[in-house]
């Protein structure tokens, strides 16, 4: 059963032996660490970049436009603030040309909290993301969909940003949602695909017969059915969402828990069919509340569900503050918890309309 971080391994190499990806580099995503995560250990095109975002993202666009398909990282999202203009290029370049050149670039960067990486390694990244058009966006929250949903950016002609949950790369997946190839044994494929402690230098990975597996882009997953209430999630709050909803069925209450996947195009039918049946609506993320992209899926229920909602639609999102801070008891009050997800599904549910 792989971790999501072993999914992100596993899936780059498919890309690199099936899908033509070219170049996967970064800081520190080449030998001998193979990335901070080790997203990238073993594989055949990796490479190490020097410290520099912007140059990074430059050369991603480079390659792409000369016929590449790269897959760039940014180390933590933190730090891919000062490529905004770089992101705008590169998400306005098929436009701007009148659909001459495309960018079939991939961007990996792990995002949110959840690791006590305090103000310098705890940001989110989706809802700046969603305000630079031309960009696909996905985030996965368990290691299927980081596996497919990573297939399907590398094979998209359109540049991609992979946004990967910091606090979700260890979590391994459930018996019935092993990648199509692994091993159900989680300590072979560890010693299959796991770098050894010490000298690496003469170590290579023995890649199990996976198969190619594609998400689609902008299809959302119905993770737990209800009828009282729809919690639409992503990443790391989708698990929290999910057993926050499992302590709410406790009570009598039935929410339905969506993992939208994408944010960039996104399902919008998915979440208009259950507010529809279920006629409340709540959307939790980590990122800070103000200016978030949960916001926007608020608008739009308003615009086009008014009439149908008992309840005003929620949004439970990060503090308004200007980081995360190291201490447990201060990160845990920056973003949204378990308790603070409940809480937000028992008044939805008991409003009366």
């Amino acid at each position: 059963m792989a971790s999501l971080i072993q999914a992100i391994r596993m899936a780059l190499h498919v890309g690199e032996e099936r899908l033509g990806v070219t170049d996967i580099f970064g800081e520190d995503v080449g030998p001998p660490l193979g990335g901070v995560f080790t997203g990238s250990q073993g594989l055949r095109t990796a490479w190490n970049s020097p410290l520099d975002e912007r140059g990074i993202i430059g050369t991603a666009i480079g390659l792409a436009m000369a016929g590449q398909k790269p897959v760039c990282e940014i180390q933590f999202c933190d730090y891919i603030y000062n490529t905004i203009d770089l992101l705008k290029v590169a998400g306005n370049t098929y436009w701007s040309t009148n659909g001459d050149w495309n960018l079939p670039m991939v961007c990996i960067t792990p995002v949110g909290a959840g690791i006590r990486g305090s103000i310098y390694h705890s940001h989110s990244f989706d809802a700046t993301a969603t305000h630079i058009p031309g960009w696909k966006i996905v985030m996965p929250s368990n290691p299927l969909d980081a596996y497919g949903l990573l297939l399907s950016a590398i094979a998209d002609p359109n540049p991609v940003l992979y946004l990967a949950p910091k606090a979700l790369m260890r979590t391994k997946a459930t018996l019935d949602e092993l990648l199509p190839g692994e091993p159900a044994d989680d300590k072979l494929l560890c010693k299959m695909i796991d770098a050894p402690l010490g000298d690496r230098s003469a170590w290579k990975p023995e890649w199990p017969p996976l198969e190619t597996l594609f998400v689609p882009i902008g299809k959302a997953k119905t993770v737990r059915p209800g009828r009282d209430v729809t919690v639409v999630s992503y990443g790391r709050t989708l698990p929290l969402s999910v057993k926050a909803a499992e302590d709410a069925a406790a009570e009598g209450i039935e929410a339905e828990v969506i993992d939208l996947r994408s944010l960039a195009p996104y399902d919008w039918e998915a979440i208009k069919e259950s507010v529809l049946r279920t006629n409340r609506v709540i959307f939790v993320n980590e990122e800070t509340e103000i200016t978030n992209f949960g916001e926007h899926l608020i608008r739009r229920t308003v615009d086009e569900l008014f009439y149908h909602l008992h309840a005003p639609p929620k949004l439970v999102a990060g503090a308004f503050v200007p980081g995360i801070g190291l201490a447990d008891n201060l990160e845990r009050a920056s973003v949204p918890q378990r308790e603070t997800i409940l809480d937000a599904i028992r008044e939805s549910a008991r409003h009366e309309p």
